[in-house]
């Protein structure tokens, strides 16, 4: 990913999740805080890897970020022998078309490279087409690592097992 594309990304991302956050005032109310963190691929790209998928002509279809490890400040975990991925977003015109399993494995063999035991993630409850994408990888749910942003508000936690 190149400094240039920063804003187009973050703007990706932002989109991406607000199509399917649903119309309740919690949901929306911690989007619209969550949104800065969102735009911000330069902040994630000095502490994490942000990928991106172009098709032909160079045009982003979606980004990924990848967090090596638990002492970035990207991680949601804490565990040393994981890895993890963050705000993964497809555009609308993209989706069902691979990409997202695409940014999704490039993040498993990056792990998998770096002899990382678990790769984990987090995801909305209403993020339905990502965890039928996350259960054709092999990630199962991991409730005891889920992470409550308000109580009515939970991030579901996802783990998949690369090594023995």
């Amino acid at each position: 990913m190149r400094p240039e594309e920063y804003a187009s990304v973050g703007e990706l991302v932002v989109d991406a999740y607000a199509v399917i956050t649903p119309d309740v005032d919690y949901a929306r109310d911690d989007l619209t805080a969550y949104e800065d963190d969102l735009r911000d691929v330069a902040g994630r790209a000095a502490v994490a890897d942000v990928l991106v998928a172009v098709d032909g002509e160079g045009t982003i279809l979606g980004s990924v970020t990848y967090v090596p490890d638990h002492r970035s400040p990207a991680a949601e975990f804490d565990d040393p022998d994981a890895a993890g991925i963050r705000m993964l977003a497809v555009t609308a015109a993209a989706q069902r078309r691979g990409v997202g399993e695409a940014l999704a494995v490039a993040c498993i063999d990056r792990a998998t490279a770096a002899g990382r035991t678990w790769l984990v993630l987090h995801s909305t409850e209403w993020m339905t087409a990502a965890h039928r994408l996350y259960g054709r990888l092999g990630f199962a749910r991991d409730p005891e690592r889920d992470l409550e942003v308000n109580p009515e508000f939970v991030l579901r936690a996802f783990r998949l097992r690369l090594t023995g």
